[in-house]
């Protein structure tokens, strides 16, 4: 039995006025296919022009462990220069990630790459962030702590991703306190014995390649995983819905906050309740 997915509508290109109405206001996520074409990162982005570029900068690397109580809140697991790590994303398959690095402050030339693209949003132009993975690695199923809009870019190989609107709460298991599911639920292949919640909630999915666009609606859960090893691009505009802005300032200034001090004060019996709620909170609904 598989989750209840539909395909993410597909564009080969769109304007302004298109996006607006027919997707941001609505909030339903796309990808563009021709969009970037003309960027020079269109034809230069690729792991080994990031290993030229920047192969000697230390990046952090996170993997699928569980939550411990003593990691910071997206505290690295691990650090490597990015030469080895490219080396190693090509070599074999690793469960190593490089998330939320925002790799053109450490090589400026990145920036000569690309223009920040005009979808009718405020982009945040400070924060464009790379994410790199090697073959068969994953992100839980998360949401952004800001309830961003999103637009991911897509570098070098493919990338599956499974999207589902905050409506879809009460059945993903969601983790109080938290921006994540249950961790140990694999949404490339749910045990719905396990889950069943998970036969009642309705997404999307999509298959992304070398220079495909995906818009993620704000506050939208985001699976993503490798199929082969690459990396993407995300830019991001603030939430304009009231709802999701408040919400955002309460994650940035409040929950997140929370969080680390209840694992400081408790430890891990923190997370085991957290991870407890989730299952209660998805039977009660």
């Amino acid at each position: 039995m598989l989750l209840n997915l539909q395909d993410i509508p597909r564009v080969k290109t769109i304007t302004k006025s298109e996006f607006l109405n027919q997707y941001f206001k609505p909030q339903k996520p796309v990808v563009i296919e021709r969009f970037i074409d003309n960027w020079p990162a269109y034809s230069n982005w690729s792991l080994d022009y990031m290993k030229a570029l920047g192969g000697n900068i230390i990046v952090p690397l996170y993997d699928d462990r569980p939550v411990n109580y003593k990691d910071g809140f997206n505290e690295p697991h691990a650090k490597m220069k990015l030469s080895d790590y490219i080396d190693l994303l090509k070599r074999e398959p690793t469960k190593y990630r490089i998330f939320l690095w925002n790799a053109l402050k450490e090589i400026p030339q990145l920036q000569n790459d690309f223009t920040f693209p005009d979808f009718g949003l405020r982009l945040i132009k400070s924060l464009p962030l790379l994410f790199f993975g090697g073959r068969e690695s994953y992100t839980f199923m998360h949401y952004d702590i800001d309830l961003a809009n999103i637009f991911h870019f897509h570098f070098e190989g493919v990338k599956k991703c499974i999207l589902f609107d905050q409506k879809q709460n009460d059945f993903l298991y969601k983790i109080p306190h938290s921006l994540i599911t249950r961790e140990d639920i694999d949404f490339n292949n749910p045990d719905f014995k396990k889950w069943p919640a998970l036969q009642h909630a309705k997404g999307w999915e999509c298959q992304l390649k070398h220079g495909e666009v995906l818009y993620i609606p704000e506050g939208y859960w985001h699976y993503m995983r490798y199929e082969t090893p690459g990396f993407s691009m995300s830019l991001r505009a603030i939430a304009r819905h009231p709802k999701n802005l408040s919400k955002a300032i309460y994650n940035i200034l409040i929950m997140r906050n929370l969080d680390n001090v209840m694992r400081r004060l408790k430890g891990q019996k923190w997370i085991d309740w957290k991870n407890n709620q989730a299952i209660i909170r998805t039977r009660n609904s």
